[in-house]
């Protein structure tokens, strides 16, 4: 660039007091790589004094080594550079699965040069010389667009939550040992092993030390079971274009997502031996690597993990790696089951009767005291979320919860009938099987984790039995 057009910059630089530049109050880090000195101080300045980090780089050499050590939001990019071209570099990013908004700068202005950028994944083009707010606004544009994905993908992923609800409710002692381990171990950076019944409010938890953490990151949540193993490492890890059949465009995996932020990976003793020894890796060296691609992305990730079992126990029956285990269990929270703190019913049935109310749309019902003695005798094999269920299915009803939990309490009923009956000795062992897997499915409403925690198999082994026997 030549030294007029750089002054013709300069002056465009606004001034201390301009609070209403664009690209204000969209934060994130911008990498810069240009080959000409006074382009890339002067747009390390200029963007500085929005942006928390701004680095440059003179070539793609440069800008790799960069980009190996921190994660960027934005790159800033010229085309033409000595040694390898910024276009190729791009779609060497974009092979990788590497999503990263990128805005070519270029003072060769030819249709081809702009499809070749456009074709290499480019979010926008700028011509030499541009003016400041020109390019503060292409900036503003791109960051925007990089957190609305994230925010677009998060919400798809959490259309209902564990509860449905922001707060932990309950004021039981129990509660307040979770509530002050949460408070203490939420500003770490330590991973938190959190273990409970299916239906305790592990997830919540996890939103909790998320919220309570400081990180700017988002809170993204998987759970281990729900995968196929075939798929699960490139979804946490994302995958390079062609990696596999079917992979017919790279994209970027939970660990990219959650960059920043909270990566919650819920019912990890689901989660086969061989991907728990990549997720090892990961968390001993905080790099991902995607499949189809032999380099390694940093990620600045925080990792709460969730399980409905004894992870010793799996230990010691060889169903889950010891050296995981220990890397994961720097601190364990065990959130208590619902009829350890029945004391807290009243105040969750006031919660669920108002949220719901509102959700549903129907009438707010008053209950009597003895319709919450029913619910406090009963033993919620499903814990806090069969008692929203239960609570739901009142205000649909427009009956007592004690009333709507005696189809719940008739499943748990036909269990124990059955148990106490047990089997005819003519029936072969596969029936036998079958009959009591459809029994404990039944007791747990229906609830497949659940009925798989009772029955000590995963959810994968049941899901598989219920196919074979036409009832899935």
């Amino acid at each position: 660039m030549t030294e007029t057009a750089l002054k013709r910059l300069e002056n465009a630089v606004p001034g201390e007091g301009a609070n209403d530049a664009p690209g204000l109050g969209i934060q994130g880090s911008i990498l810069v790589v240009d080959d000409e000195p006074g382009i890339r101080s002067f747009l390390q300045r200029s963007l500085a004094k929005n942006y928390p980090l701004v680095e440059v780089a003179e070539n793609v050499e440069r800008a790799e080594a960069l980009r190996q050590r921190c994660h960027f939001d934005l790159i800033i990019l010229d085309i033409r550079l000595p040694g390898k071209s910024g276009a190729e570099w791009l779609e060497e990013l974009r092979g990788q699965g590497i999503r990263t908004e990128v805005i070519f700068m270029t003072a060769y202005a030819d249709l081809e040069t702009a499809i070749t950028a456009l074709r290499a994944g480019a979010s926008d083009f700028i011509l030499k010389p541009f003016r400041l707010e020109q390019m503060l606004a292409s900036v503003r544009r791109c960051l925007e667009q990089r957190w609305m994905a994230r925010e677009n993908f998060l919400l798809r992923r959490q259309v209902q939550s564990l509860f449905g609800m922001d707060g932990m409710v309950g004021h039981t002692q129990a509660m307040r040992d979770v509530a002050a381990v949460i408070q203490r171990v939420s500003p770490t950076p330590s991973t938190v092993l959190i273990e409970g019944e299916s239906g305790t409010g592990k997830e919540l938890v996890a939103r909790s030390i998320h919220r309570n953490s400081g990180r700017k990151g988002p809170f993204v949540p998987m759970n281990c079971g729900s995968i196929s193993a075939e798929l699960l490492e490139s979804e946490l890890f994302g995958h390079a274009k062609g990696a596999f059949t079917g992979a017919h465009a790279a994209r970027e995996g939970l660990f990219s997502y959650a960059n920043g932020g909270t990566l919650f990976l819920d019912e990890i003793g689901e989660m086969p031996l061989a991907m728990q020894a990549k997720l090892l890796r990961v968390l001993e060296e905080r790099a991902i690597r995607p499949v189809g691609t032999d380099r390694e992305v940093p990620v600045d990730v925080r990792i709460l993990a969730a399980t409905n079992r004894r992870l010793a126990d799996e230990v010691a029956a060889g169903h889950f790696r010891e050296d995981l285990f220990y890397r994961l269990n720097v601190l364990t929270l065990t959130v208590p089951p619902l009829r350890e703190r029945v004391e807290d019913i009243p105040d969750l049935v006031r919660f669920f009767v108002g949220s719901l109310s509102r959700e549903l749309g129907v009438p707010v019902l008053e209950f009597r005291d003895d319709d919450l003695r029913r619910l406090a005798v009963y033993s919620w094999p499903g814990n806090v979320r069969e008692l929203r269920n239960v609570i739901e299915r009142a205000l649909l009803l427009g009956k007592p919860p004690g009333d709507c939990l005696v189809g719940a309490a008739r499943g748990a009923e036909a269990a124990e009938a059955a148990a106490e009956q047990g089997y005819s000795l003519d029936l072969p062992l596969d029936e036998v099987e079958k009959r009591h897997m459809l029994a404990v499915l039944q007791a747990a409403e229906g609830n497949k984790s659940e009925a798989a925690r009772r029955l000590g198999v995963s959810r994968k082994t049941l899901e598989r039995k219920l196919q074979a026997w036409g009832e899935g």
